[in-house]
């Protein structure tokens, strides 16, 4: 599809209420340089996308506010602004069922375009093995320049974010909610490290603070940036293995640290290796898997 809308249109667009991914990837199709939708009344808009009249309203109300449109304008002066349509726009992601519309990014930006790069993800409640099992994993491929790409969560996100750091290496954090709204509020100081060092992204606008269903949702996009993800520890039931579920539903491989049958950590790991995923004992698991799979997605 040929986009021909203005950035700061869409950006604004995707920031009025009710105006979901959903409603703006339909309209787009039929007003691809969006400027029919500021013709409409409430009532017209309510009848074409079939929302209460007070909705339509509202969000009318939001499309035609200056200051709204004013605020983006600040907040790209502080952030890195990404749409679906911008040619730095993450490749691999873009590929998913539900892709961000628009992502906001507080750090380096060339990060998106480096490959390879690795989802890391586990459990909020690690056992003491946690850390030695992420260290075989993942300390090789930090020192070699991969990626590695978490959620900032406490517990295993966090882990692979510190090391990551400590060993000078290429991490990306994607966030449940906006950069003035940290979440954990402890995570604050590894925030302003991965900015330095890293890059943050968010699909939330800056002030947005985080919701419960946020955290699913953002779990696509940690998923959707790489070619593979990797389970350190996970419960059975867990915001893990949403993650690992939304993984397979993309297409992307899935490894994961065998553990203790006694530890309910290891219990969703040493399930998801019953269903299929790699089994992984130390780094060279992964890169040699990592490396047959780039190779291919590079021809």
């Amino acid at each position: 599809m040929n986009y021909l809308f203005d950035r700061l249109d869409f950006i604004h667009l995707s920031r009025c209420r009710y105006a979901t991914r959903t409603f703006i990837r339909k309209w787009v199709r039929t007003d691809p340089e969006l400027k029919k939708i500021y013709q409409l009344s409430p009532y017209e808009l309510s009848q074409i996308i079939r929302i209460p009249h007070q909705k339509a309203q509202t969000l009318l109300k939001d499309l035609h506010n200056p200051q709204l449109k004013k605020k983006i304008l600040e907040e790209s002066r502080d952030f890195h602004i990404i749409t679906i349509v911008d040619e730095y726009y993450p490749s691999m992601l873009n590929t998913i069922k539900d892709a961000p519309l628009v992502l906001y990014g507080s750090g380096n930006l060339d990060l998106l375009a480096k490959q390879p790069m690795l989802s890391v993800i586990g459990t909020r409640n690690p056992s003491n093995e946690a850390f030695g099992k992420l260290f075989m994993a993942i300390a090789p491929l930090i020192d070699a320049k991969w990626v590695i790409v978490s959620g900032m969560a406490r517990g295993v996100d966090s882990m692979a974010h510190r090391l990551t750091l400590k060993r000078q290496g290429n991490t990306i954090a994607v966030l449940g909610g906006g950069f003035r709204s940290i979440y954990p509020r402890e995570h604050l100081p590894l925030y302003q490290k991965i900015v330095k060092q890293g890059l943050a992204l968010s699909e939330y606008p800056p002030d947005a603070p985080p919701q419960k269903y946020h955290f699913p949702e953002r779990n696509r996009i940690i998923s959707g940036l790489t070619m593979g993800t990797l389970v350190i520890e996970a419960m059975k039931k867990s915001g893990t293995m949403i993650t690992v579920n939304q993984a397979l539903d993309q297409g992307r491989d899935v490894f994961a640290v065998p553990g203790n049958p006694l530890l309910e950590q290891c219990a969703g790991c040493n399930r998801i290796i019953q269903d299929g995923a790699k089994l992984i004992q130390s780094a060279e698991d992964i890169y040699t898997e990592w490396n047959y799979s780039f190779r291919l997605f590079n021809k």
